[in-house]
């Protein structure tokens, strides 16, 4: 019979990285089921409760507490991954991390580094807009890892950052790279010329790595949260990077992803970018037909958004036929926008009856890592799926970079095992990852992993196989 233990560490705090890193320790520990590290905020509590990693202890924490939850196969291993937890929460840092600078405040940091001009925002929701606004008003930049910020909150602090002449980047931000300086889920790409303001992590993660491996760079990647251009926000972060990226010398082209925005926010960015000196690339994955505009030409995948920025052609390096039976693809992505994008290749190809899942998604990673953090989570939907007479085959997504597994290929290709079933992937990466894509890939093929150029040329061969079988 499983066994739940919860441990509560008072007045602590770690950020929700490094929590997450714990519950990915714990999970990989024999005889655990599930397991979780979290700030004890009613968010957060709700969040272990529904997946079952919430006891009475836990119940009692407040937002100034870690909760440490631990449900095992039996009393003696929950025991144990317990203490490893306690373990991991209370270890020194590593040496590269000993030497920078520490501080338990904004204040305290600000006298550490008198000169920094950007905070990165990593609390629970609930402490993230405070601690936003206090830095706004100390003259920071400002990037919001968090997320579970109320969107009228979101509003408020880009309209102050608005006044203020400064940037407020999220909430919900996983990525940017400002400078060459990669933040949170980003790749090591070189500095170049193609500046970019996205409201999707692995959207600019994409295109970003694609201008790469084209010979180009980027001189800005700007994360603007995926809300912004809500009709609510209405572009208030796209519109203040975009003003950035006009007066910065060393951006000679713009590219701008989203999902769809709200059509009057669409007019407004349109309007922005055809006043602006500097080309533009759009691509608003599965947006309806938008108006032509000077200085503004559009894509309709993040493959060719990088192709039109870097005026080249990612090679479509054939892959080899596959025998497909009667059945249904079905995408299993770790990457929101990559599905998305998935998704609309197969609409726009006239292909219905098949599935593509956002594992990232909160209903998947509540009380848990993220997918890109800990890809085991995809394990048990890919075992599903390869055991499932109605899948034909799998869309995948590997995503590499900062913040990521070390080898997600490894862990894919383990969760797969002797499949006869073809498996299509694409990976978004760069050799100067830490997992270093060619590695990555090669790994895959060795493995008998279909591995296409990018997640769009992966979608279309998906989509070409399909269009020769019928959905079971």
């Amino acid at each position: 019979m499983s066994r739940l233990i919860n441990r509560v560490e008072r007045s602590a705090y770690r950020d929700s990285v490094a929590l997450m890193r714990i519950a990915r320790m714990l999970s990989g520990l024999a005889g655990v089921e599930g397991a979780a590290a979290m700030i004890g905020t009613p968010a957060n509590k709700a969040l272990m409760r529904e997946a079952g990693l919430l006891g009475a202890e836990g119940e009692a924490a407040t937002p100034n507490d870690i909760v440490l939850a631990v449900r095992a196969h039996d009393a003696a291993a929950a025991a144990a991954a317990l203490e490893a937890a306690t373990r991991a929460l209370a270890g020194r840092p590593e040496a590269s991390e000993a030497t920078l600078a520490r501080a338990r405040s904004l204040h305290g940091a600000l006298e550490a580094l008198p000169g920094a001009n950007l905070a990165l925002v990593s609390v629970p929701g609930d402490f993230a807009a405070l601690e936003a606004r206090r830095a706004l008003e100390r003259g920071l930049n400002v990037m919001v890892f968090s997320d579970n910020v109320p969107l009228e909150t979101e509003r408020s602090l880009k309209e102050l950052a608005a006044e203020r002449g400064l940037l407020l980047m999220g909430p919900d931000c996983g990525t940017a790279l400002l400078g060459g300086t990669p933040l949170a889920f980003a790749n090591a790409v070189p500095r170049g010329d193609v500046g970019i303001v996205s409201a999707s992590g692995t959207g600019l993660q994409e295109v970003s790595c694609l201008a790469a491996r084209l010979g180009g760079g980027v001189s800005h990647g700007i994360g603007v949260g995926g809300r912004d251009l809500d009709a609510r926000i209405g572009a208030l972060g796209t519109l203040a990077a975009m003003r950035l990226l006009e007066a910065d010398a060393g951006t000679r082209v713009v590219v701008l992803i989203s999902k769809p925005p709200a059509r009057a926010v669409a007019a407004r960015v349109l309007e922005a970018a055809a006043q602006g000196r500097k080309p533009y690339v759009i691509c608003f994955l599965g947006a309806d037909a938008l108006p032509a505009a000077r200085n503004v030409r559009f894509a309709s995948t993040l493959c060719e958004a990088a192709e039109l920025a870097m005026e080249a052609t990612i090679d479509a390096e054939d892959l080899p036929a596959a025998a497909l039976g009667p059945g249904r693809i079905r995408g299993l992505y770790c990457g929101g926008t990559l599905c998305a994008e998935a998704r609309i290749v197969f609409a726009r190809a006239g292909l219905s009856g098949h599935e593509f899942v956002d594992l990232g998604a909160d209903e998947f990673t509540r009380g848990r890592p993220h997918p890109m953090i800990e890809p085991t989570l995809r394990t048990p939907h890919l075992r599903a799926a390869l055991a499932d007479p109605a899948v034909a085959a799998l869309l995948v997504d590997v995503v590499l970079g900062f913040g990521g597994h070390d080898d997600p290929a490894g862990v894919l290709v383990g969760s797969l095992g002797k499949t006869t079933k073809p498996v299509i992937a694409s990976v978004t990466g760069t050799d100067r990852d830490p997992q270093v894509r060619a590695r990555q890939v090669a790994f895959l093929r060795d493995a008998g992993v279909l591995v296409a150029p990018s997640n769009a040329h992966a979608s279309a061969y998906a989509a070409k196989l399909a269009s020769q079988c019928s959905p079971a």
